[in-house]
């Protein structure tokens, strides 16, 4: 019976590819990949002919069938543009319709952007929530990050260079000024790990160009997120004339923020 191969691939530098990957991609007799003149760049590099054949977001339905029917006379292998496929990439359609028919499914693991943020980040990494690519538009956007504002675990997500600014001021505004990292171009020559405040972060990224990957903390445990409209209470407060300490104990108690978070907000104001 044939096989489908799911085969992790560089996310930036071609020395990061296993063995076994470079074995596999050389015996299939098909590769799906997300982005052919990729894929071929890297076969090149390893001295690798095959036949491939695009399999990417606009085109994975029309040629579902195709691959099906492949995968009835021999092995296919299905690669990303970069990482592991199926993980915010192409691949999902296809492995669900193979394991319908009863195909042999065999992973090859290997680099991942998710992971590799992750790990570097310095962040808690025994548990996280991944959101992979956010939404575009900004109230969509701003619905999710509210939607997770109570995730204790580190959260993970993918941005665009174009709207990574916009993105971060919404983190801030939502999720308040917590720890995290921005990872740009990871493996690749750029590559570039920025870690601190999100206010920190959007100071830092003024023009920013890549790819990038958004490792944020999770909210402390029994407490509530610094958020926008905390911080509105607290100026608002602060504008009257109340002392630090009244302030910040008044919102304490109505909001369950920490008082350390709040005092810190407080000097901002100052």
């Amino acid at each position: 019976m044939s096989t489908l191969y799911i085969v992790a691939t560089p996310i930036g530098n071609l020395e990061d590819v296993s063995l076994r990957a470079l074995r596999i991609l050389s015996q299939v007799a098909l590769i799906a990949a997300e982005d052919t003149r990729k894929t071929r760049r890297l076969l090149s590099a390893y001295g690798i002919k095959a036949r491939l054949t695009s399999y990417h977001e606009h085109s994975k339905e029309a040629k579902l069938s195709y691959l099906l029917s492949r995968l009835e006379r021999g092995d296919v292998a299905l690669v990303s543009q970069a990482g592991m496929p199926g993980i915010s990439d192409p691949g999902y359609e296809l492995v669900a319709a193979a394991i319908e028919r009863g195909i042999s499914i065999v992973p090859i693991p290997g680099p991942s952007v998710l992971v590799t943020a992750l790990a570097v980040s310095g962040l808690p990494a025994s548990e996280f929530s991944y959101l992979g690519f956010l939404p575009r538009r900004k109230g969509q956007r701003r619905r999710l990050l509210q939607r997770i504002a109570d995730e204790e675990r580190t959260i993970i997500a993918f941005e665009a260079p174009h709207r990574l600014v916009t993105t971060l001021e919404d983190i801030l505004d939502v999720l308040g000024d917590r720890r995290m990292a921005v990872c740009r171009e990871l493996t690749k020559l750029h590559e570039e790990v920025f870690r601190g405040a999100v206010s920190a972060a959007i100071a830092h990224f003024r023009e920013p160009m890549g790819e990038f990957t958004l490792v944020i903390e999770g909210k402390p445990k029994g407490e509530r997120a610094l958020t926008a409209p905390v911080e509105r209470e607290l100026r608002r407060l602060y504008q009257e004339g109340l002392s630090a300490k009244e302030a910040v104990s008044r919102v304490a108690e109505v909001t369950g923020v920490s008082k350390k978070e709040l005092y810190k907000a407080w000097l901002r104001l100052g």
